[in-house]
């Protein structure tokens, strides 16, 4: 007995330790359409932004129909509505590699509980199941201590600082942005406060703030969630470039600029979501 209770509790253990967390949320949609309601829609990109700090594994959207009309009908109706959701994703900064199954699902079977209850469940019958699973987090490798020899990479101010010429671009690795926000993420405000400071120091340079996004079709702008508007990559170069002026950087050495998605990084969709300086003008800074 002792024995049976230990093998159920390792394969217990074992079925958490490969399981991964799923979050899921549902659209629900009006009688014969695929256009999400301006309500629903809010309620998805509420629960897109909570994504941001999520680490994706992959998305699975699947549509449904009532049990009204004819199967065929359903079908594209269905898969007309997961479509319409899958785009909401894509224009919302989520990868499209990320979402694996997009597919219409026909009708739901009419379940009656109570008679009086039958259009309220053909309601909730016409959805849009949606499911994020998270990656599981990779174990921990041991890292060797690295020689001595090896000499990091500069951070951001130390390149300002050090030798630039025209038509340098300088990325900055560190700066994050929310997803489909124009506001850094907290852990990037100190280094964007460093940076501030060497562009204080360092006045004989002048450049251009280039503002990214990540996920969107077409090169097209994503929609930046606090204004609506389609213009996220020139929002998020125009919050650099506000900051920069708060902490006393002269407004004549700067112009900023929305580069929309025409230069992806490849790699992790956050590092998209970034804005980079390309100097334009080098002084004479001996004194």
């Amino acid at each position: 007995m002792h024995r049976l209770l230990v093998i159920i509790l390792l394969c217990l253990q074992m079925s958490s330790a490969f399981s991964q967390t799923q979050y899921t949320h549902d659209v629900y949609f009006n009688t014969d359409e695929y256009v999400v309601p301006t309500t629903e829609e809010n309620r998805l990109l509420l629960f897109i932004s909570g994504l941001h700090d999520i680490e994706i594994e992959s998305i699975a959207i699947y549509g449904f129909c009532d049990d009204v009309g004819a199967d065929s009908y359903n079908m594209v109706l269905s898969q007309q509505r997961a479509d319409a959701i899958k785009s909401i994703f894509a224009n919302n900064e989520i990868s499209e590699s990320l979402i694996r199954n997009v597919d219409g699902k026909g009708e739901i079977l009419l379940k009656i509980v109570n008679e009086k209850d039958v259009l309220k469940i053909r309601g909730l019958n016409r959805k849009v199941e949606i499911i994020v699973t998270e990656k599981k987090p990779e174990p921990e490798e041991k890292v060797e201590p690295a020689s001595k020899e090896i000499v990091e990479n500069p951070s951001v101010p130390e390149q300002i600082k050090g030798d630039v010429k025209v038509g340098d671009k300088i990325l900055f690795k560190n700066i994050l942005f929310k997803t489909g926000y124009s506001t850094v993420i907290s852990e990037s405000k100190k280094t964007l406060e460093e940076i501030a400071k060497a562009l204080v120091e360092r006045d004989d340079i002048y450049f251009t703030i280039q503002g990214h996004v990540c996920c969107t079709k077409y090169t097209r702008d994503a929609v930046d969630k606090r204004t609506k508007k389609r213009n996220l990559s020139v929002a998020r170069a125009k919050y650099v470039y506000d900051y920069f002026a708060k902490k006393g950087v002269d407004k004549k050495r700067m112009r900023f600029i929305g580069m929309r998605r025409k230069f992806p990084l490849g790699g992790d969709p956050k590092f998209d979501r970034r804005v980079e300086i390309v100097i334009t003008y080098v002084g004479d800074n001996t004194k």
